[in-house]
Formats: C-alpha cells, structure tokens, sequence
C-alpha cells in the first residue's frame, strides 16, 4: 500500500514538473553559415556583409550607414508573462565614402536600459460626454428618419426608401 501510494505522489510529481517546462521562443536574427560577430573591420564592405549575413533587422534612424542585427530569446512558463533571457544586438558601422567596416559592436541585455514612457495624455478640446448624452444625443435631430432631399450623396436619382 505504502509503496503504490510513493509510486503515484512520484509519478504526479513527475507530470506536474514536466507540465511546467519553459516554451522557449527564438525571434530576430538567427545565424545560420555565418555570425555577425565574425565581420572584419576595414576588410569588409556593404555587399560582402550583405551577401554573408542578410539584410539587416534594421538600419539607424538618422545614419544610413549603421545596420543593426538582433537576436533575442525568450522564455514563457505555463500563463506567465514571457521573460527575456538573451539577447544580442550587433551594430555595423560603415565609412560612409568607401562603405568599409569601421566598427562591430556588439550589445547584450545587460546593455540594454528601461525607457520611461510618459502616462499622461494630449488633451482634446471640448468636453467628455456622459453615457446618457451618448445614448439620447441624436434624440428629437431627426436622423434616423429617411429623407426626401434627393441631393444628399449616397442617394440614387428616383430612390425612395
């Protein structure tokens, strides 16, 4: 008895560990042949990282000579949020003349800081109506009534509905 007993809390405890394994989740970039990290400054060119890499995840805001690659990693347990674990983001910056590799950085997560958006709100002109204006404004205007003014558009020459 005792012995069925243990056999069945190991067995559950099995099944309840192996139900709450992480789903990990790979997005950006992924090297295949070929890392980003492997580019040669001053060797390099546009075409040779383009033709070795691929194109990149994005290019600079205000520079059309830094290209960024990104690979991140992240893992989700059951209905938790997803946690990000890894993350590298490889910038190649080019010579804008020559379109030479003058430098490869790479950033990790650790690199990364937390921007603080702003909550508050652009606020519109007017006032904010209550539910029952919303509910009883178009009350006594008339407009659920069809009109007999043929000139309005979206109404047909001789249509009378």
């Amino acid at each position: 008895m005792f012995r069925s007993l243990a056999t069945a809390a190991a067995a559950a405890a099995l099944l309840a560990t192996g139900a709450c394994a992480p789903i990990t989740t790979y997005s950006g970039f992924q090297a295949i042949d070929a890392s980003p990290k492997e580019v040669v400054v001053g060797q390099d060119t546009k075409s040779t990282v383009r033709g070795r890499l691929g194109s990149p995840s994005a290019t600079s805001t205000f520079e059309d000579n830094v290209w960024f690659y990104v690979a991140q990693v992240k893992e989700r347990v059951a209905f938790r949020k997803p946690v990000v674990v890894n993350r590298e983001v490889v910038a190649i910056r080019f010579n804008e003349d020559s379109e030479v590799v003058e430098s490869v950085d790479l950033y990790t997560l650790e690199d990364g800081r937390q921007v603080a958006f702003s909550d508050r709100e652009t606020p519109t002109r007017g006032r904010e109506l209550t539910v029952l204006e919303q509910l009883l404004g178009n009350v006594g205007r008339g407009g659920m009534l069809p009109r007999d003014d043929e000139s309005v558009p979206g109404n047909r020459p001789g249509d009378r509905r």
